[in-house]
């Protein structure tokens, strides 16, 4: 269980506070075991910081594995179980490139694939993340959150000689992890933006740190700390929507590899139980892209019936927490509807498998007939002359057998030279 404390810093705390400060608000992200475990500490203090402990039923879902996406409210604080969409760890090693790989490397990708679930619990001035115990979000967060406190801040700060310290101890130091996450944190700011959010600046002189720091209070900037619990959230959320890219390259090749393999004219295609569990593992990512959609949209509506506050930086806030959620919501779309596509091309690839088989067989029966009906007048000929008469017309003629082979013969070329005419064989 770790703690920071956000506003102009990003501080971590060595344990609960006696009290929050007067501005920002304290972030709790902790595993789903050591939440259980200190269950009584933790409404303990959420009671004493946040006014409100949770409730029993909230609690059961924070520790369900298996629950999947949904929202739920009540008059003191929020709550968001949100699953995962991302790649198993070490699963960018099964394939060799984009079409190259095994039917048991397929498998097992696709079996690694994380859809566990990250429980929020939104209080007006706490966070409480509850997470599985090998979950990379908190870290990535970590290293990007610290790259975030505001230049003033540090000039400032730097200038009385002291170190940036908060409230209790220390910013945050990135762990080994985060630190391994910093370039990707630089690499995606811009990423999870909102595109909808407005970028014209406040009349004001360009360049200054007022201009800047009015931009970045009112216009939602992913490029500052957040602002409130909420917001930390929705970049959350966001972030966990977007490690889709790395699953969709995942999914990509595996089926890439699959259908190659479906169409392949080298041998017969022996990996139906690898495409079996490939489109039930893209009708469980269905499922749960529209639990998805279904629990963002639930917050997106109790959003919009939030009481209106008179202060024009609470209200700027809001808009800003509407932004993020229709752009989380865009984001699960655009997932939803990739997957509906793979899905798509499973099935169309299994029917034009079948398909090819059928016409393959057609073709086969084809040629079958073609040669029946050629040999058929050819055994009518030999039955004739196989009688046992004793008078019948060329037996006793030396050139009988002569004629009997070209007159078969005749038959034999005339109606191949028919068959090809009506294009029952030869080229289309």
């Amino acid at each position: 269980m770790r703690f920071f404390l956000i506003h102009d810093q990003f501080t971590e705390l060595p344990a609960w506070p006696t009290s929050l400060p007067a501005n920002g608000f304290l972030w709790v992200t902790t595993s789903r075991r050591v939440f259980e475990v200190h269950l009584p500490e933790v409404q303990q203090h959420l009671q004493r910081l946040a006014g409100g402990s949770l409730m029993d039923l909230h609690v059961t879902d924070l520790l369900n594995p298996q629950l999947p996406s949904q929202y739920d409210y009540t008059s003191w604080y929020d709550l968001l179980v949100f699953r995962r969409l991302a790649a198993g760890q070490g699963t960018e090693r099964l394939f060799l490139d984009e079409a190259h790989g095994t039917a048991s490397s397929a498998r097992q990708a696709m079996a690694s694939i994380d859809t566990s679930p990250v429980g929020f619990a939104v209080f007006d001035r706490v966070l409480l993340t509850v997470h599985p115990a090998d979950c990379s979000v908190r870290d990535f967060f970590e290293a990007r959150l610290s790259q975030m406190i505001p230049q003033s801040v540090r000039n400032a700060e730097g200038a009385e000689g002291a170190p940036l310290t908060s409230f209790m101890t220390s910013p945050a130091q990135p762990s080994p992890l985060a630190k391994g996450l910093l370039g990707e944190a630089e690499d995606v700011v811009a990423a999870d933006t909102p595109a909808d959010l407005p970028t014209d600046l406040p009349e004001a002189q360009e360049g200054s740190e007022a201009t800047t720091s009015r931009f970045h209070e009112s216009r939602g900037s992913t490029s500052r700390l957040p602002p409130n619990p909420a917001d930390l959230m929705l970049r959350i959320v966001n972030h966990m929507v977007d490690s889709y890219l790395d699953l969709r390259r995942l999914l990509t090749r595996q089926f890439g590899y699959l259908q190659q393999e479906l169409f392949s004219n080298r041998n017969q295609f022996n990996h139906w139980q690898a495409l079996l569990d490939a489109r039930n593992t893209l009708h469980m990512l269905e499922d749960t892209c529209e639990d998805q959609r279904s629990a963002v949209q639930e917050w997106i509506d109790a959003l919009e019936e939030w009481p209106l506050s008179p202060d024009p930086h609470v209200t700027r806030e809001r808009e800003v927490l509407r932004v993020r959620s229709r752009d989380v919501h865009e984001h699960v779309e655009r997932v939803l509807a990739h997957v509906r596509r793979l899905e798509s091309s499973a099935e169309s690839a299994v029917q034009i498998h079948f398909s090819a088989q059928g016409s393959r067989a057609n073709d086969i029966m084809r040629t079958l007939t073609v040669l029946t009906a050629v040999f058929l007048p050819l055994n009518l000929i030999t039955g004739i002359f196989g009688m046992n008469f004793a008078q019948m017309p060329l037996l006793a003629r030396p050139e009988g057998f002569w004629l009997a082979m070209l007159m078969m013969f005749g038959v034999a070329f005339g109606l191949i030279w028919w068959f090809r005419r009506r294009r029952y064989i030869g080229p289309e």
